[in-house]
This record gives C-alpha cells, structure tokens and sequence, in this order.
C-alpha cells in the first residue's frame, strides 16, 4: 500500500478492508482508487466490490490467493495496441479467461490549479492515447504506474506545471480541477479487458457468439505459421486476432496470442485446434468466453 501516493492510500485500505471481507463478491484491478480499471470493474459488475492493486501481477494475485474471486485486466487498446506484459503475465497466471468488457476510453488532464500545464504525469498507454494532444501543446509526458496513481500524486506534491491524465473520476476523488476533458487522440478511443478467475467457465449454450482465447509456439521449420493456420481457414473458423511476441533471447521461433470464434466442443473448432497441435511445439487454451461485442 505504501507504493501508492498518500492521498490514495486511505482509500485503497477501506476498498481492501471491504473487500477483505466479501471476497466472493471483489473484482481485483490495477490501478488507483479511480483509474480506467476501476470504472470497468464498475461498469462490468455494478454490485462488485472493487479490489485495487498496485501492479497487474498483484491483481492475478489477489485472484490466485483467493482475496479476489475475479480479476479485470486490459488487454488492448484501440488506438494504443498491446498492453505490456499481458502475453507474459496470462500464460504464467495459471488463470482462465472467462468474460470479456469493453470500456470507452475518456482522458482529462487535471492539475491542482489554473496554472499551465508544462507536465503531464500517466500510464503509458494513456500518455500514448494522447500523444497528438501533449505534442501540439509542448506538454512533456511521464510516466507513471496508473492513471489515478498520477491524480493522487499530483494532488500530493502539488508541483507547480504539473498535471495528471486521468478518468474524470480521479479528479472527483483527489481534489484535483479539470483542465481538459475528452483529450484522446479519437473518439472511439475503447480499451478491452478481460475478466480472469481461478477455474475455466464454458458458455452455455444460447448465450451467443463466443471467443475462445489461446496460445501456441511455432514449430522452427519453414512455412511454420501457415501450416499451423490452414486448418482455421479449411474448417471455417474465424480468427479475430493474432499476435506474435518473443520469449527469451534465442529468436528461433515464435509465440503466438489468438482469439477465434467459437470454442472446443464445436466440431470445426475441434479440428482446427487438433491441426494446430499437430504443427506446434504446445498450444494453451486460456479461456472460452462469450463475446461483450461482436466481431464484424
């Protein structure tokens, strides 16, 4: 608790308390007392109790020693891509996917007063979120551990020139007057997070379209990644996003982040997958989930 800023720890330590003693009920996020994660967790579960962590390996935490029965992490984000670290963190987690949220990104750049901004203090993904909107006014970026992290220590140092970007929220809760809202660099500016627990839920059945998450390593042979991928397109499996990334430091072959529709059980999804496994050295299934928006 001591990680965060001295005008968010109070709260954090009454969310934790409550928390603490409904865990059935806690949403673990990273973040601040009114970061972007914590209006998502709202906003997935408005009954949730929200359990804020410093960083995303204490909210997987908080899940695996049961003081969280469910996790919300950002996976992507529409104008920024990746979020850092989650190809590494989901696999190495031993968690299961089983619910998706979107959340419709909004920045503010907030200060403790009228003065002009000369810094603005974030998370990377919000600072990049709004790279054209810094640039064009000469604001120089820094990065911080969260949005609302950056709030509560603005409010705490109180550095003249100083300022956060944060949801509105944040600004609510520290104190802090808002210089600008809705600066993002577009408007359809959307985050995707996914809701991590302790063991796998399958979709029922009527519950409409499903996404099945996984992923594989590439044998390192010629032609690796096609002969892996044929059997998606000759059994009519649609693949919604793929993504490579590298583990360690021999770059001889590659792993690989995949989302599909659909999900084990179903007859084409079953030999798309048995083909997969055939053509790489292993293949984890992370979750199969239904889909919060449809892939079109």
């Amino acid at each position: 608790m001591e990680n965060y800023p001295l005008p968010a720890r109070a709260l954090v330590a009454e969310m934790a308390a409550k928390a603490a003693a409904d865990p059935s009920r806690a949403i673990a996020y990273q973040g601040a007392p009114g970061a972007n994660s914590h209006l998502a967790a709202l906003g997935y579960a408005p009954d949730c109790v929200p359990l804020p962590c410093f960083d995303f390996q204490d909210a997987i935490d908080a899940v695996r020693n049961g003081q969280a029965a469910r996790a919300l992490i950002p996976i992507e984000n529409s104008l920024h891509g990746r979020v850092a670290d989650m190809h590494f963190l989901l696999p190495e987690s031993g968690l299961s996917i089983v619910d998706e949220y979107f959340l419709r990104i909004r920045h503010c750049l907030m200060a403790t007063d009228d003065a002009p901004v000369k810094s603005a203090i974030s998370h990377p993904q919000a600072l990049g979120q709004c790279r054209h909107y810094l640039r064009e006014r000469g604001i120089q970026p820094v990065s911080y551990a969260d949005t609302a992290g950056a709030a509560a220590l603005v409010a705490e140092t109180r550095n003249p020139g100083d300022g956060a970007i944060a949801p509105y929220l944040a600004a609510e809760i520290y104190g802090l007057r808002l210089i600008a809202e809705n600066i993002e660099d577009s408007d359809d500016n959307m985050t995707r997070f996914v809701v991590l627990a302790r063991e796998p839920a399958m979709p029922v059945a009527g519950i409409g379209p499903v996404m099945t998450t996984f992923l594989f390593e590439v044998k390192n042979v010629p032609a690796a990644l096609y002969k892996a991928m044929g059997g998606f397109a000759t059994n009519g499996v649609n693949m919604t996003k793929l993504e490579s990334y590298q583990r360690g430091a021999s770059f001889a072959a590659t792993e690989f982040y995949c989302d599909i529709e659909g999900m084990p059980g179903d007859p084409a999804v079953d030999r798309a997958l048995a083909e997969l496994e055939f053509h790489t050295k292993w293949v984890r299934v992370l979750g199969s989930y239904r889909q919060a928006r449809p892939r079109v």
